[in-house]
């Protein structure tokens, strides 16, 4: 069952990582390089779209990410997948302080009612966006890990 336990978090963590790396390195740079701010209408939509999935996503992965702890607690490796279930909080608790107030923002626009200084915070989101994805890099990391390690 752990090794069950193991794989199927390793492999939601690991398309949740595809998918806001895909964002930040792919999706976002072509969506701004849309002339006449065409990206802002797919940015608004995906703001609406990701923002009603990836909140599930990024739960349903740290609750995997605990239980794998919690049965491997006191196993030699266990603090891998904790450390890596706690960078997954911490992605969290950044999305909810740092990036989900502007996307709720975004979600909102269009271009009739596109305030002066979108770009700006677009701008903001994908620097906090940035960061998100290199905490999850290292939490899927350090799961793949400890798989490897048979923890």
């Amino acid at each position: 069952m752990q090794d069950v336990l193991s794989v199927v978090t390793l492999v939601v963590v690991g398309v949740m990582v595809g998918v806001e790396f895909a964002v930040a390195v792919f999706v976002n740079p072509i969506l701004d390089r849309l002339p006449n701010d065409g990206g802002l209408d797919a940015r608004s939509d995906g703001a609406r779209v990701l923002g009603r999935v990836m909140p599930f996503w990024y739960l349903g992965s740290v609750v995997l990410g605990a239980v794998w702890a919690a049965v491997t607690w006191g196993d030699a490796g266990a603090s891998v997948v904790t450390a890596g279930t706690l960078l997954l909080v911490l992605s969290v608790v950044m999305s909810i302080t740092l990036l989900v107030p502007i996307n709720s923002r975004v979600a909102t626009w269009s271009r009739e009612g596109v305030p002066a200084d979108w770009r700006r915070q677009v701008g903001r989101w994908d620097r906090f966006h940035h960061v998100r994805v290199g905490v999850i890099v290292l939490a899927f990391t350090l799961f793949a890990v400890a798989l490897v390690r048979g923890v």
